[in-house]
């Protein structure tokens, strides 16, 4: 089985950052709607420096420098912590017998110290951090990437993630794929009874 890991096992949202920056809810939503913008972060997934994108971003918006910077020298607490149920499918489907691994977006820079952080990141039998690679779901080539690194076969491999567009890329890529909502639909899909 391959599991996502933000929104899956980790509740990663920058909200969780800029909610004590930016009192003011319609503001903040603006900074993240029109600076800080997802877009605009996918590059961080794909290897890009965060430290120099933010730089950057800074120069094109001065009022907002202080803020920006925020993304990158703050960036642990856009983490609100493990989701608990995440981490209890996750070590329910190991006990189980089957081998289980992480394709996750994310920077470069954060995993390492995630890893260190969140013990159950280090229970995976493998793992492909799209920082790492230069390549971020839904690029069909991390999926492929995942399959061969791991030598798994994709119509036997359950891969669970919290992004619909991520789910449907991994079918295309042969997977067996659920939409994650909750332990529920992962563990019937394995056969396994729900707690």
């Amino acid at each position: 089985m391959v599991f996502d890991v933000g929104g899956v096992l980790l509740d990663w949202d920058p909200r969780h950052l800029y909610r004590k920056l930016i009192p003011d809810p319609a503001e903040m939503e603006w900074f993240l709607s029109t600076v800080c913008t997802a877009e605009w972060h996918d590059a961080h997934d794909r290897g890009a420096s965060m430290q120099e994108s933010c730089a950057s971003l800074a120069r094109q918006w001065p009022a907002y420098a202080g803020l920006i910077m925020a993304w990158c020298e703050r960036s642990d607490e856009m983490i609100g912590g493990p989701i608990p149920e995440g981490v209890r499918l996750l070590r329910r489907v190991i006990d189980s017998g089957l081998a289980c691994y992480a394709l996750t977006n994310m920077e470069a820079e954060t995993y390492p110290a995630r890893r260190d952080r969140y013990d159950f990141l280090s229970w995976f039998a493998g793992t492909v951090v799209s920082g790492f690679e230069g390549i971020a779901k839904p690029d069909r080539q991390i999926y492929d990437l995942l399959l061969r690194r791991f030598s798994l076969d994709p119509a036997a491999t359950l891969f669970a993630d919290d992004s619909q567009v991520n789910v449907t890329a991994a079918a295309q890529a042969g997977m067996d794929a659920v939409l994650y909502t909750g332990p529920g639909p992962v563990l019937s899909r394995l056969g396994l009874a729900a707690w």
